[in-house]
């Protein structure tokens, strides 16, 4: 990926300054306040020696974490580059046009704003920029693997809007003909596409026509797939969504934090007289966040730059392929997996019917034994979302391991011995074999140490 570099400020520093002030920094933690010192050890310790499979994480680049726990932490700055209300940002305003310029690169994007404190924030601005309070809004489910911001109505978008929801068939793909029905019935102001514990390819073409069928509209959110967006894995929302909204976290390797991505649709004219682009800039500052947080963007900034590098993409063609391979090796070994597979990077088990034991009971059992997942709804599923039917499993941490098909397989198997070892007495209690735990600890651990996470 070309970096553009014009606007980059001349270096009035050496390395080894850097060097001295971070080490300085991490002697005087250890010196004036040891017990967070220790916690702080104690995490990364208990991050080397468990295998996480949350689909909503990946391990931070460790020059990302550093670049996040910089000074730029120390600079209050209002408003965008060459329009701040505070001064002394100077290279603060470089750092963030330069975030956007690789977001616009990665994404293909026209416009984009990188100063949302989340995903979630970022939606929050769509809605409340471009809708009054009680418009219609329609997404999917929240029980369906829908989002908490995408209308669910114990989030303030299920509040201040009108939510509706659509959902999956029975085989576990999004329904477009109840898409399309249910856009027809209500006639949402705001579309939006995006999941988070779906495993199959979005078709936002069809989306944008079901938006554009009855004058919505649409709000991509890649929060989920927006690596394998970036790398090609996954088609784009680009050209068809007004909005497009991710997170840097989940799968950009970078820290937490948000994006807002415009394509053709940044010189939409609105009823007000306004673009979109000038639109989204507004709904974020002044009319949702103050300052942004510069040190974040610094973070962003090198997450995106990464991301357009061939090594990116090559991590992201092992996402797709370990979760494909994960997924087919639990239902060779008899686990019933949701829509028969995966085409990105989350596959969704069902754990009630293979096992016996719900799914918050798999993920505490699993958990014992060094693996990481996340219970999770399914289609049809009886149980509340605090208990669950499923779990839901990831490949992004496996790809930063550098996993290969056998490690895959050795998981599988794993999770396969643990939660046949696993007795639930409620649906919230079990009871674990003990040499089933003790040794499933064991395997988890010399995989951690073999397959180490590059930088930790």
């Amino acid at each position: 990926m070309t970096q553009t570099t014009d606007h980059l400020a001349t270096p009035n520093r050496t390395t080894g300054d850097l060097h001295r002030f971070y080490g300085q920094a991490l002697d005087a933690l250890e010196l004036s306040d040891p017990i967070l010192h220790d916690l702080l050890g104690a995490e990364l310790d208990r991050q080397r020696e468990t295998l996480a499979l949350v689909a909503s994480c990946s391990p931070v680049t460790p020059a990302a974490l550093l670049a996040e726990g910089s000074f730029f932490a120390n600079v209050t700055a209002e408003g965008y580059p060459g329009a701040r209300f505070h001064a002394g940002c100077v290279n603060v305003d470089t750092v963030e046009r330069l975030a956007v310029d690789r977001a616009k690169e990665v994404f293909g994007a026209r416009h984009a704003n990188v100063q949302p404190h989340s995903a979630s924030t970022a939606n929050q601005v769509v809605m409340t920029a471009l809708l009054r309070p009680g418009d219609p809004i329609l997404g999917l489910g929240l029980d369906a693997g829908g989002h908490l911001s995408h209308g669910a109505p114990v989030n303030a978008s299920g509040r201040t809007f009108t939510p509706y929801h659509y959902g999956l068939s029975p085989d576990g793909m999004i329904d477009y003909a109840e898409v399309r029905e249910s856009a027809r019935r209500h006639r949402p102001r705001l579309l939006i596409a995006g999941t988070t514990a779906y495993p199959r390819t979005i078709d936002w073409a069809v989306f944008r026509e079901i938006a554009d069928e009855v004058g919505a509209y649409l709000l991509a959110d890649i929060t989920h797939i927006a690596g394998l967006v970036a790398a090609g894995e996954h088609p784009s929302p680009m050209e068809h969504a007004h909005v497009v909204t991710t997170c840097t976290h989940k799968q950009l390797y970078g820290p937490r934090g948000g994006l807002i991505l415009l394509g053709e649709s940044a010189d939409l004219k609105l009823a007000d007289g306004r673009t979109l682009a000038q639109t989204m800039q507004s709904g974020v500052f002044p009319l949702m966040q103050g300052a942004p947080v510069v040190n974040s963007i610094a973070a962003k900034a090198y997450a995106l730059g990464a991301a357009g590098t061939p090594a990116f993409k090559a991590r992201m063609r092992d996402v797709r392929s370990l979760a494909a391979e994960l997924a087919d090796q639990l239902i060779l070994r008899g686990v019933r997996v949701i829509s028969g597979g995966t085409d990105n990077h989350i596959v969704v088990a069902d754990v009630l019917s293979s096992f016996g034991i719900t799914g918050v009971n798999a993920e505490k059992a699993l958990e014992e034994c060094g693996i990481l997942v996340n219970k999770n709804r399914i289609v049809g599923d009886a149980h509340s979302a605090r208990v669950t039917s499923g779990v839901r499993f990831g490949s992004n941490s496996m790809a930063a391991r550098g996993f290969d098909t056998a490690d895959v397989a050795r998981v599988a198997g794993l999770v396969v011995d643990i939660l046949t070892g696993t007795e639930g007495s409620s649906d919230t209690t079990y009871v674990i074999d003990p040499l089933v735990q003790m040794n499933a600890r064991e395997a988890v651990r010399d995989i951690c140490h073999r397959r180490p996470v590059d930088g930790y």
